[in-house]
């Protein structure tokens, strides 16, 4: 009795993560020790620091919980076939793709003989991210979120969104000569739209082994806004330029607000159909918005739905972060393309906003167009804070909003350049 005792301790304690961090330090277990700091970092970030909080918490809760050491949490679904030897053969599968591998003749013995192992549970969370469904319903909140007032208020702004977006083709560029692949590259230059969603809807369809680096690159370059765009803005404008004040925008009709959806749709759609799920969704998340009939299910998309979604796709995508596939000399190229389209597509903007600037005698703020990348409306907020360190009377909040929603479209423009182009 005492020796089963002591063989079920030893077991107990075997199976735990502290013993194979243990056994297997040297090995690859000080990797998952790096990478648990690297989530309790992103934590930390996300709750001391209010950084982009609701995504990156969700995605540094799943990076923990996939670095923790045979947690399961992320395990595919496999199959254990018993062979006429009594041996153990393992197929990384279900057990209809085991019985099809194997051949027909191979097919009914498997079916007989073969018990199919369940995957772990983020990782059917992460089939939503895998078969594109997440994404798209994020848009879809963000477009009931969005007003597109201030851009149908002043149509110029249009262009400082795409200008915004010129970072995103020079990572690409760039990526494509550190070595990435041009369908590696198109998805690691997304993160220079400062755009989560898009950033993981084009990398799911052309570069998934990608996801976890790319994921996190976004949604960190996303939450430090506030910190990698005001010395950008200052540095290229003068302090004249900051105190600038424009002109109250032009009301919008609602007739405005519904056309534009649908107008959007079908132009943008027609030219790139690879955007339908991500334009479709935003367009028809803002279209349920401004009808003014269906305010329950903009409550509905805006709020409960878009935050559940929310929390399965952060933590979905932090758990793609495994120790493996993260701590890699590829990721350091991924987080420093990344910078590199993040602050000149901050860059862009704010230099065509001096130009339009110029020739529009001195009635445009450049900071505005350091609002062109997408992360709405925290670049907006930005614009407006850099603006009132100048001068507390000014208030560019509405109009930093325009070039900010047009970056919405432009990043989903971009990524369905790409997609029609490799995907």
């Amino acid at each position: 009795m005492l020796y089963e005792l002591q063989e079920a301790a030893v077991d107990f304690i075997q199976s735990s993560g502290l013993y194979w961090l243990y056994e297997n330090f040297t090995g690859e277990g000080y990797k998952n020790v790096i990478m648990i700091a690297v989530a309790l970092g992103l934590m930390y970030l996300a709750i001391k620091k209010q950084y982009e909080p609701l995504l990156l918490l969700p995605i540094s809760f799943g990076m923990l919980l996939v670095n923790l050491p045979i947690s399961g949490v992320m395990s595919h679904v496999m199959t254990e076939i018993t062979m006429p030897d009594s041996s153990i053969v393992t197929y990384d599968g279900k057990l209809v793709e085991a019985a099809l591998a194997y051949g027909p003749n191979a097919a009914g013995y498997i079916l007989e003989n073969a018990r199919e192992i369940p995957g772990g549970l983020i990782y059917y969370l992460y089939q939503g991210n895998k078969l594109g469904i997440f994404p798209p319903l994020i848009f879809m909140g963000v477009g009931a979120l969005t007003d597109f007032g201030p851009l149908l208020a002043n149509p110029k702004s249009f262009l400082l969104g795409a200008a915004a977006q010129f970072g995103i083709f020079l990572a690409f560029f760039g990526a494509l000569a550190v070595g990435f692949t041009t369908d590696e590259a198109a998805s690691i230059a997304i993160i220079g739209g400062a755009d989560g969603p898009t950033a993981i809807f084009t990398t799911i369809k052309l570069a998934p082994h990608l996801l976890g680096p790319i994921a996190v690159a976004a949604y960190s370059y996303m939450s430090l806004v506030p910190i990698i765009q005001p010395p950008i803005m200052k540095l290229l404008t003068t302090k004249e330029e900051r105190r600038i004040k424009m002109k109250m925008l032009r009301p919008v009709s609602q007739t405005e607000k519904i056309i534009f959806p649908i107008l959007v749709t079908i132009v943008v759609i027609l030219i790139l159909p690879t955007t339908a799920p991500l334009i479709g969704m935003l367009m028809f998340g803002n279209l349920i918005k401004v009808s003014g009939v269906t305010e329950k299910l903009a409550e509905i998309a805006s709020g409960p739905l878009m935050y559940m979604i929310t929390i399965a796709l952060g933590i979905s995508v932090g758990a793609t972060t495994s120790a493996d596939a993260f701590l890699n000399l590829a990721t350091i190229k991924i987080l420093f393309m990344g910078m590199v389209a993040f602050a000149f597509g901050t860059a862009a903007g704010v230099l065509l906003g001096k130009a339009m600037n110029f020739f529009a005698a001195g009635k445009t703020n450049p900071l505005i167009g350091a609002a062109g990348v997408s992360a709405v409306p925290m670049a907006a907020r930005v614009a407006q804070k850099v603006g009132s360190q100048e001068d507390p009377t000014n208030f560019l909040l509405m109009h930093a909003m325009g070039p900010n929603v047009a970056g919405v479209i432009g990043s989903a423009v971009a990524a369905g350049v790409f997609l029609s182009l490799y995907l």
